[in-house]
């Protein structure tokens, strides 16, 4: 395809055309983009961002191909290939739908509430063995992931696996023509995305309009809404369950699964236990069954299913490093998406430990300088490569810094010399048969058993939430004091500067110098200074709040002239910092005087923003808020950006949004205000481990004190987490509960300093089993009520010693 067929192939109009290039790399996101000739960028004008504003950027890095649907100055863009079309999404489409219809290969599409990564992935596991295969990379199953999937599709694939998700009306007819799946599975209906939709029914006709053209649908005839609606829309099919009108007839679903097909009875074991996985399972079954593979060679392939990593994990390394833990699956387009999030980590050493990429289905050689250019586009400084197939064309890696090849996992474990590795991130990616695990065990900072675990995927989803409350051009400021509200503030810090906020709120200097020493150049403004650490400020560009008269004073005279930016907080009402509106007079003298100060932004904290009943006095707050800034704004001859809202403030009181909002507690999926918990999502899980499983006998006591007794037989788990980490004593006596598979136990005598005991009798568990603190199935909020606090206290508190694994999508 080439940028003259666009206008046949989308109903656009060029704009400019310097050159007749080729189309080889579908860009829609400017942070991600494959910098070469053949890659053609769509500015998308959405909800929350408008790529346009990105194109001379892109422009300046090596883009020279533009889809637009907005007016643009060409003046910048000499040299650029540029389509003007009615919708940048429209033409996504339309492009991947061309490429689509080059393509005869047997194509499975997959859609349902649940399951469908998981399915899909396990196809690709027990097909790949025959097959060369294509598939949506993570779960790219959207109006945008869709066609991204279905662009990657080439001559020598034998069949594509791709995977549909819908949440409005109308939607599942464009991906139908773009997938044109021959074979269909639908999983299972639930209540994901069901707000578009009037009525369960609804939603179900609408997802079996993927397979409207299909030859085939695989189902469960136990979902009976699913199996109804199947019926009436008279779709060719082919079913599994319990009922007697299946054509794979189960007698229960369960590990070890008996059914009849076709007159005779078989089994299936399957290499897990939980229901959703079993159902999961079968639906593969199913679809191998269709396509005439025989019980035996099911039952093998089965048998080594593993679990899909469907996140990658951020850990902390040995010698101050990083380390990005992909290490169960290793294919082209999962390594795109992992590299993609080594390039947003702000560390400027960036190490790659690869293994070979097996059933890629082009040669090794090509499959490898595939893999050198992706390589370059990410600036990655050192490759470890394991694998033959590296080590055959080790002459391919020119222009990679630092390379070392070795054939082994083993090879590279007892060779490599790790005392080299200093402040880099690592990311390491492998296929399960490589055991990667090892070496991200050798890589990773030793610490106890509990651990916080952050979605970063999950902030991001939440800071595109407020971001969606906003006027346009409003800024944010994200707040990453408290170590990023116990989330880990270099990691947070890192991710906020990837998807462009403005600027960053820190509460105290030494947390503004921890940033800038992990390379974070956005402004960051510092709520508490000190005298002592203005010469830190002024070394690190952290811009000061200043809430004093006396403050203000002080960093005139060390300012001594220098050129610095401050910001001045106005006491509205609050009582707590802030300069009066009976000192601002003085304030403006002083700044009048220093004309080397300048003022980015004038803020005040709304006392009770969270609660209507207080509505009329953060109004007055508001009010005194504006007289103050017009005083300033006009005797100093400046406007400054105004900011008020915190993330309550966001959410009740839209007219007070002014230039900039301060967004804090509301970015880690907490609703201060109780009127969106369902639309954030909670980052955080606290988890640890059983230490030790005893049994108690009727009148012994537990703990410090002796203050648990046991009034009859017990089963006790010591678990890994106390005071020292974080969980407060007042959890202690039954207050506190934790999750153990899934059940709930309360803590049985005082918490200790580093252990705390709790009571499993009834409950089926081992030591070594995990043991959630708060996370899902345990709300954070639940768990603050219970020891009358809130949820920013058991965020905070949560001490540095427990360990941060961070998690992003996978595969």
């Amino acid at each position: 395809m080439q940028f003259s067929d666009l206008p046949h192939i989308t109903g656009g109009k060029i704009l400019q055309l310097k050159s007749d290039l080729a189309i080889e790399n579908l860009v829609i996101d400017s942070r991600k983009a494959v910098i070469d000739d053949g890659s053609i960028f769509f500015a998308i004008n959405g909800p929350r961002n408008d790529g346009h504003l990105f194109i001379t950027e892109l422009y300046s890095l090596g883009i020279r191909q533009f889809v637009v649907e907005k007016e643009l100055n060409l003046a910048p863009l000499p040299n650029a290939n540029i389509i003007w079309v009615n919708s940048s999404i429209n033409a996504l489409n339309s492009i991947a739908k061309n490429h689509r219809a080059q393509f005869s290969i047997p194509v499975i599409g997959i859609t349902g509430s649940n399951g469908k990564t998981i399915i899909k992935e396990w196809l690709y596991q027990l097909l790949s063995v025959d097959k060369k295969i294509v598939k949506n990379p993570g779960s790219y199953n959207s109006q945008i992931g869709v066609p991204l999937s279905v662009w990657e599709m080439q001559p020598y694939h034998q069949m594509g696996i791709f995977e549909a998700g819908i949440s409005q009306p109308g939607e599942m007819i464009f991906l139908q023509k773009l997938i044109q799946p021959n074979i269909g599975i639908f999983t299972n209906i639930g209540s994901a995305h069901a707000e578009g939709f009037q009525n369960i029914d609804e939603k179900i006709k609408e997802k079996l309009k993927l397979f409207s053209q299909s030859e085939i649908l695989i189902y469960c005839t136990d979902h009976v809404a699913v199996d109804r609606a199947v019926h009436e829309t008279k779709l060719p099919s082919f079913t599994w369950g319990t009922k007697e009108s299946a054509d794979i007839k189960l007698t229960e679903l369960k590990t070890t699964t008996e059914f009849y097909f076709r007159g005779k009875s078989y089994s299936i074991l399957f290499p897990f236990h939980d229901k959703a996985s079993l159902e999961n399972g079968f639906h593969c079954v199913a679809l191998l069954l269709h396509l005439g593979y025989d019980v035996s060679t099911i039952q093998q392939r089965i048998s080594g299913l593993k679990s899909i990593a469907m996140r990658m994990e951020l850990k902390e390394g040995i010698n101050n490093c990083q380390i990005i833990d992909d290490s169960y699956n290793n294919d082209l387009s999962g390594l795109q998406i992992s590299l993609d999030f080594l390039s947003g980590q702000q560390k400027k050493k960036k190490t790659v430990i690869l293994s070979s990429i097996l059933q890629a289905g082009i040669s090794d050689e090509e499959t490898v300088k595939k893999i050198v250019s992706m390589l370059n586009k990410t600036s990655v400084t050192k490759f470890v490569g394991i694998g033959s197939a590296f080590s055959a064309f080790k002459n391919l890696f020119e222009s990679v810094p630092l390379k070392y090849f070795y054939d082994f996992t083993e090879e590279f474990l007892s060779q490599y010399d790790f005392d080299q590795l200093e402040g880099e991130v690592i990311l390491v990616k492998g296929a399960r048969i490589f055991q990667f695990e090892k070496i991200v065990h050798r890589l990773q900072r030793k610490a106890h058993g509990t651990v916080m675990q952050i979605d970063l995927g999950k902030i991001v989803h939440n800071l595109n939430f407020f971001k969606s409350k906003l006027k346009p051009k409003v800024k944010i400021m994200a707040m990453v004091k408290a170590f990023a509200y116990g989330s880990g503030s270099e990691e947070v810090a890192s991710l906020l500067q990837y998807h462009k906020v403005d600027y960053l709120g820190v509460a105290y200097t030494d947390e503004g110098v921890d940033l800038r020493k992990k390379n974070i150049s956005l402004p960051i403004m510092v709520m508490n200074p000190s005298e002592e650490s203005f010469d830190l400020l002024l070394a690190n560009q952290l811009e000061p709040a200043i809430y004093s008269l006396k403050m203000l004073h002080l960093y005139a005279n060390f300012l001594a002239g220098k050129n610095a930016k401050i910001h001045v907080e106005i006491e509205t009402g609050m009582q707590r910092l802030g300069i009066g509106e009976v000192e601002l007079d003085e304030a403006l003298k002083v700044l009048k005087l220093n004309k080397n100060i300048s003022v980015a932004s004038v803020f005040s904290h709304l006392s009770a923003s969270d609660e209507a009943k207080h509505d009329g006095f953060s109004k007055e707050q508001f009010e005194r808020f504006q007289k103050s800034y017009k005083k300033i704004s006009s005797e100093l001859n400046i406007e400054p950006l105004r900011h008020i809202l915190n993330s309550a403030g966001i959410l009740r009181l839209p007219d007070f949004q002014m230039e900039m909002v301060r967004l804090g507690i509301g970015l880690y999926g907490i609703d201060p205000a109780s009127e969106v918990s369902d639309k954030l999502e909670p980052v955080a899980t606290l988890k640890t481990v059983i230490s030790q499983i005893k049994k108690i006998h009727a009148g012994e006591t537990i703990g410090y004190g002796r203050k648990g007794v046991a009034e009859k037989e017990l089963t006790i788990a010591t678990i890994a987490i106390g005071y020292a980490d974080g969980f407060s004593r007042s959890f202690s006596r039954g207050k506190g509960v934790v999750l153990v598979n899934g059940k709930r136990a309360p803590v049985i005598g005082n918490v200790c300093m580093d252990m705390t005991m709790i009571n499993i009798t009834g409950i089926n568990a081992n030591e070594g089993d995990e043991v959630i603190v708060f996370g899902e199935g345990l709300p954070i909020q639940e768990v603050a009520e219970t020891i009358d606090t809130i949820p920013y206290e058991i965020l905070t508190n949560t001490s540095a010693r427990v360990k941060r694994v961070f998690v992003t999508e996978s595969i």
